[in-house]
């Protein structure tokens, strides 16, 4: 294989990939990411964190070229894009795992790339086309460099602030009007800005979402450097010291970079129906139809044991639940919160990870029900759930593929669709009018003469 090629034609494709390549499917799928995600964003504008983020970017200023939704805040287009995206992730709710080919690999893609291509489309005034033209070539773009990898954890970087680069500076580049040569460029130059450390989650930091921010931003600058000139080096995948080299643990899987390479365009396909770590879902999907199937309640139950692979315990979710310096952090990305508050309350919501139901003492008296055992017949996102009631009584259930999955357990476009409204109603930003009209121009995006015209749908 001649990998030096690999890179042209990527960079051939996100320049030369027209509205009229893609089918009715990939123009749904898209739709749905992006309505998924404007949702996600939506709700997620005030979290903690993100109004001091907003006023630093306020107190910077610069050109106003792009607006911080919901804040309407005009700023340069890369920190609206910034800000935007860390907003998109900041109840880890937003669309994941790419499906490549059949092969679902974990990543964190929409929360980037639909951020970023909305707030250039914006910039450019390019219409509702253009925007999901760049948008499905940014995601095909970083599924397929991600998918040729997997999504390691032993290296350390989290996956999100290195791949999701590579989509923005399609993105960017697309609606800047870059030639191919330059989107070569830019995706050398974009190499130079990736970073960003696992520890963020394990530590449970306000962090973690930094890095869908700076990889927006990253692809934004460095397709502008490209347009000014700037020269990147030539091959950003397969170069001595390249992506594969720097931030992965080989390119595994060539075939995904190429294979149906302007044909068949992937992207995030897993739809989140809880806004907190995806490991955590199968065990919630097993705490709420037990509930469910045999009528039980919190207080009915003696003990949960709950069966995980060994990586599910090993994971950051798997550690003793305790509260630290940003309690959302450690709520989601906790087994032990996530199915106390399915246990508690029959539903796993946004409002379920502010820090008034974090602590909250039922969740704290409930925990020690809770224990872990491994199982070796139970898949790394799957779960068992062994309950034994105060009454004797023992129940089990089992997920594999957690809801939500693309292939096994996909949300309908009705669940997404009710999962925006609870975004909208937990947010209380936008009028019920506006979400409606936002919600029926994102339907019918190919039709909008300019994107500009969804900007006052998501300000409050």
């Amino acid at each position: 294989m001649n990998d030096k090629s690999i890179i042209e034609k990527i960079a051939a494709n996100a320049v030369e990939t027209r509205y009229e390549n893609f089918d009715d499917d990939t123009l749904v799928q898209a739709k749905y990411r992006i309505i998924d995600t404007l949702g996600c964003l939506i709700g997620g504008a005030t979290d903690t964190g993100n109004p001091e983020m907003v006023e630093l970017f306020h107190d910077t200023g610069g050109r106003e070229e792009a607006t911080i939704l919901i804040h309407d805040v005009r700023v340069p287009v890369a920190n609206a894009a910034f800000a935007n995206s860390i907003m998109a992730r900041s109840f880890d709710f937003e669309p994941v795992s790419p499906l490549v080919d059949g092969f679902s690999c974990p990543g964190h893609t929409s929360g980037t790339t639909v951020p970023t291509a909305l707030t250039m489309a914006e910039s450019a005034n390019a219409d509702g086309r253009e925007m999901l033209t760049a948008l499905i070539v940014g995601d095909d773009t970083t599924a397929r460099i991600l998918a040729a990898s997997g999504f390691g954890f032993t290296l350390g970087w989290d996956g999100v602030g290195t791949v999701n680069a590579f989509g923005t500076a399609a993105i960017a580049g697309r609606l800047l009007g870059l030639s191919q040569r330059q989107m070569r460029h830019a995706f050398g130059i974009v190499l130079n800005m990736q970073g960003t450390t696992f520890q963020t989650i394990w530590d449970a930091t306000t962090a973690f979402k930094l890095c869908q921010g700076l990889a927006a931003r990253a692809g934004i600058f460095a397709a502008q450097l490209a347009k000014a000139g700037w020269t990147g080096p030539d091959d950003a995948l397969f170069s001595k010291f390249g992506y594969y080299q720097m931030f992965t643990e080989g390119c595994e899987r060539p075939e995904y970079l190429t294979d149906k390479l302007g044909k068949a365009y992937y992207a995030d396909r897993t739809i989140k129906p809880y806004p907190c770590c995806r490991i955590t879902h199968a065990a919630i999907d097993c705490a709420l139809e037990l509930m469910r199937k045999y009528n039980i309640k919190a207080e009915d139950i003696k003990e949960a044991e709950l069966e995980l692979a060994q990586g599910g315990i090993d994971h950051k979710c798997g550690e003793p639940f305790t509260i630290g310096d940003f309690p959302h952090a450690n709520a989601a990305f906790s087994y032990h919160y996530t199915v106390a508050t399915a246990f508690l309350y029959g539903c796993v919501k946004p409002e379920h990870f502010t820090e008034k139901a974090i602590r909250d003492s039922r969740i704290r008296d409930f925990i020690p029900r809770i224990t872990f055992t491994r199982a070796d017949d139970v898949r790394f996102e799957g779960a068992r759930m062994n309950v034994t009631l105060n009454d004797g009584r023992k129940l089990t259930e089992w997920r594999d593929y957690a809801r939500g999955d693309p292939v096994h357990n996909p949300m309908s476009p009705d669940e997404i669709i009710d999962k925006f409204w609870t975004n909208i109603d937990f947010s209380s930003k936008i009028s019920q009018q506006k979400a409606s009209e936002l919600l029926e121009t994102l339907l019918y995006l190919d039709i909008l003469d300019s994107v500009r015209k969804l900007i006052p749908l998501m300000t409050a």
